[in-house]
C-alpha cells in the first residue's frame, strides 16, 4: 500500500520524505489556507520535495471554472494530481481531464455508487473519507470493503482507492489488509506508525546493556 501525508506544511513533508515511506501528498483549499502561502507556490514547493503525485485541488464548482482551475495546477508540475469534487460537475472535469492524460483524484466520497461513478469517469484516485463516516455512526472501513468488492470486478476500472479521512493507525492497518492501494494520512497519525510501547522498551535495555558493558563501534 502507499503511503501519502495530507497536509500543505512543506517542513512536515521535508521530514517524512527523508524517511523514504512517503509516495505521495495530499492537500486541500482548507490546508494550503493554513499554511498562509499561495496556492502555486505550495504545491510548486511540495512537488519538489515529493516525486509521486501531490494533489491539489479546485475551488470552483462548475465544470468550466474547474477545468479553468484545473489547467492552471496541472501546469505547476508533472506530478500534480488535480482534486475535484464528487459532484456531477466535478465528474465532467474528471472526464475531460482523465481524456488529457491529467491524473485525477474524485474527493468527498461517501458511498460505493458515488466511487463506481468515480471510476466510470476515469478518476485516477478516489478518496472516500472513513473517519467522517464513522463520526456519524456509519461504517467507513466498511466502505472501503465495498469499494474494492466492486473494482475487482470490473478490472477495466483502473481507479485507485485513496482512503481519506484516516484518524488513527488501526484505519491504517484495516486499510491494508483490505488491499486498498493508497492511505492518505495526517503527519502525527503516520508517525504513531513508528512508534510500539515494546519497541521502545526493548531499546532502552539494550543500550543500557551495552553501556554497562562499556564498549564502542568502530
Amino acid at each position: 500500500m502507499k503511503f501519502f501525508v495530507d497536509t500543505a506544511d512543506t517542513a512536515e513533508i521535508k521530514a517524512l520524505a527523508a524517511t523514504g515511506l512517503l509516495d505521495g501528498v495530499t492537500t486541500n483549499p482548507s490546508l494550503v489556507a493554513k499554511s498562509g502561502r499561495g496556492m502555486a507556490d505550495v504545491i510548486a514547493e511540495i512537488c519538489r520535495l515529493v516525486p509521486g503525485p501531490v494533489s491539489a485541488e479546485v475551488a470552483a464548482t462548475d465544470t468550466e471554472g474547474m477545468l479553468r482551475e484545473a489547467r492552471l495546477l496541472a501546469a505547476i508540475a508533472p506530478n500534480v494530481t488535480v482534486k475535484v469534487p464528487m459532484t456531477e460537475a466535478g465528474l465532467a472535469a474528471c472526464r475531460a481531464l482523465s481524456l488529457q492524460g491529467v491524473m485525477t483524484n474524485v474527493t468527498l466520497c461517501f458511498s460505493a455508487g458515488q466511487a463506481l461513478l468515480a471510476a466510470k469517469a476515469g478518476a485516477s484516485f478516489v478518496s472516500p473519507f472513513v473517519g467522517r463516516l464513522d463520526d456519524i455512526g456509519a461504517d467507513g472501513m466498511g466502505l472501503i470493503a465495498e469499494i474494492l468488492e466492486i473494482y475487482r470486478n470490473y478490472p477495466a476500472l483502473k481507479t485507485e482507492v485513496l482512503v481519506a479521512s484516516v484518524r488513527h493507525p488501526g484505519h491504517v492497518i484495516t486499510a491494508a489488509r483490505l488491499g486498498a492501494h493508497v492511505a492518505t494520512v495526517p503527519p502525527g497519525v503516520l508517525r504513531q506508525l513508528f512508534v510500539h510501547p515494546l519497541t521502545e522498551k526493548g531499546l532502552a535495555v539494550f543500550l543500557a546493556d551495552w553501556a554497562k558493558g562499556g564498549q564502542s563501534i568502530g
